[in-house]
């Protein structure tokens, strides 16, 4: 193949990334394009790969189909890492940002290992505890910041530190928004700790298995504040590293506007996650407003 095909190859696998998180992503897709434009390529490739992989279970037909296809990715992160074409757009963008900038192998790998184990639960298996869920967002988020700090060069504890609180922060809300979705597909709240669940009287035993039973909005409203809360604590320990955070860094960690905007709709909505205010606009304000929120933080250096 000549370079002129491979170089039009992939630019049109990027061109594929970049619409996959606009169509599935949009509040992401924003953050990134305040991003300086030598960190764009990387980061739209990782947002794109994000969207590949925690969509897999919701677009296939069945489980089974669903975990198939994260595995799928798990071999491919291999096989790029191993040199050997994937014919997949998401895939090829991926090895050519993995080659230009030596992107680290085990966040990609912890990212969709953390989803192949949350596929293989069962709807009953709720997890103990909002730290395995932290754990969770971990994986699946806070390691897309440090590939996106670490494609754009910038080498800061500080940094690294704050894009752990805000991956945290931001997994939790989006678990929360995502609760009526999953209840509609499996009645269950399966995101919703058991512990936190058993002190505002949501958790039932039926039949020797634990459930989450929602007989009352206000207690459901009363673990969901439990949760966010902990969200909270996330943003404000990344915001109070900002003094020691390189310039460079911050617009890497502009994903702290959407997860503060997700949270105040949610404080708006009383912490009911069934609220159709939650629905509208990007994540419950006008396009315009969140837009100008965004541009403000990035225009301050702030996040």
């Amino acid at each position: 193949m000549s370079g002129a095909s491979t170089s039009g190859g992939i630019r049109s696998a990027l061109s594929h990334c970049v619409q996959q998180v606009r169509n599935y992503d949009y509040h992401h897709y924003l953050c990134l394009l305040e991003l300086p434009p030598n960190m764009r390529k990387a980061a739209f490739a990782l947002r794109a790969f994000n969207v590949e992989t925690a969509r897999a279970m919701d677009v296939a037909s069945n489980p089974n189909i669903g975990l198939m296809r994260l595995i799928w990715w798990r071999e491919a992160i291999d096989k790029i890492f191993a040199n050997k074409l994937i014919e997949h757009p998401t895939a090829q963008a991926l090895s050519s940002i993995i080659s230009e900038h030596k992107i680290n192998k085990g966040w990609l790998k912890r990212s969709v290992e953390a989803r192949i184990n949350d596929a293989k639960r069962e709807v009953t298996d709720i997890p103990e505890t909002v730290e395995e869920l932290e754990q969770y967002a971990e994986d699946t988020v806070s390691t897309l910041l440090y590939m996106t700090l670490q494609a754009g060069g910038i080498n800061s504890t500080a940094a690294d530190h704050a894009a752990s609180h805000i991956g945290k922060a931001s997994g939790l809300l989006l678990l929360l928004k995502s609760l009526p979705y999953h209840a509609s597909r499996n009645r269950q709240f399966s995101y919703i700790p058991a512990k936190v669940a058993d002190k505002h009287g949501l958790l039932v035993n039926q039949g020797g298995q634990r459930e989450i039973h929602m007989d009352s909005c206000e207690r459901l409203c009363d673990a969901v504040f439990e949760m966010a809360s902990v969200a909270n604590s996330h943003l404000q320990k990344a915001r109070e590293l900002a003094g020691t955070v390189p310039k460079e860094a911050r617009s890497v960690l502009l994903p702290a506007v959407p997860a503060q905007v997700l949270l105040d709709s949610l404080s708006r909505a009383q912490f009911d996650v069934f609220d159709p205010r939650l629905t509208r606009g990007i994540l419950g304000i006008p396009p315009l407003w969140y837009q100008l929120k965004l541009k403000w933080h990035s225009w301050r250096g702030k996040y």
